[in-house]
């Protein structure tokens, strides 16, 4: 009777961890979704670029972006995209529909690199791209990131980046900016 009781508290304790998991994990939207809704509600917008067969890429996702702090702000704070850079599917972003037409279906590993990622100046994965309310792109930053990594830049391209700032006094401000800031995540 008594490894009855424990063996059902630990399965509902189980189940719930396994709940609140399953609970905190970034909305993930596609290019055209991410359209429509600032059309709504503008924020700014963070696109992993990954590829299927990038070590970084894939530690990424299971280091960086299940931080449950990271998870919360850009939630709260971004839209997110996640774009596979081989990906043979076409995406339209600001009107225009790019394609992959280098995609091999038969490729094992290294496929063909997707127009979308080259007109972003994507050269190495896994890279974020940072972009305004308005879909212009802020930087692309390349490089596994750790929570805390990412975290600076999230906040600065969040807080203090205003497109209209003068690219001479944006380098100044992320200096500055980057010095002084001490992570929390």
């Amino acid at each position: 009777m008594m490894r009855l009781l424990i063996a059902s508290i630990a399965l509902v304790w189980f189940s719930n961890l396994e709940f609140n998991a399953q609970e905190a994990k970034i909305n993930w939207m596609t290019v055209e979704e991410v359209t429509e809704a600032l059309k709504d509600e503008p924020r700014k917008v963070m696109m992993d670029v990954y590829t299927k067969w990038c070590g970084p890429c894939k530690m990424m996702m299971a280091n960086t972006f299940t931080n449950k702090n990271l998870i919360e702000y850009v939630n709260k704070n971004y839209y997110c995209v996640k774009f596979d850079a081989e990906s043979p599917d076409p995406t339209t972003f600001k009107g225009e529909v790019y394609s992959n037409p280098n995609y091999n279906p038969n490729s094992k590993g290294r496929n063909g690199v997707h127009q979308l990622s080259i007109a972003l100046k994507v050269s190495a994965y896994p890279t974020i791209v940072y972009f305004d309310e308005d879909l212009n792109v802020i930087a692309p930053i390349s490089g596994y990131k750790q929570p805390r990594q990412l975290q600076v830049l999230l906040t600065f391209f969040n807080d203090v980046f205003k497109s209209d700032t003068p690219k001479e006094k944006m380098q100044p401000m992320w200096d500055k900016y980057s010095s002084d800031f001490v992570g929390t995540w």
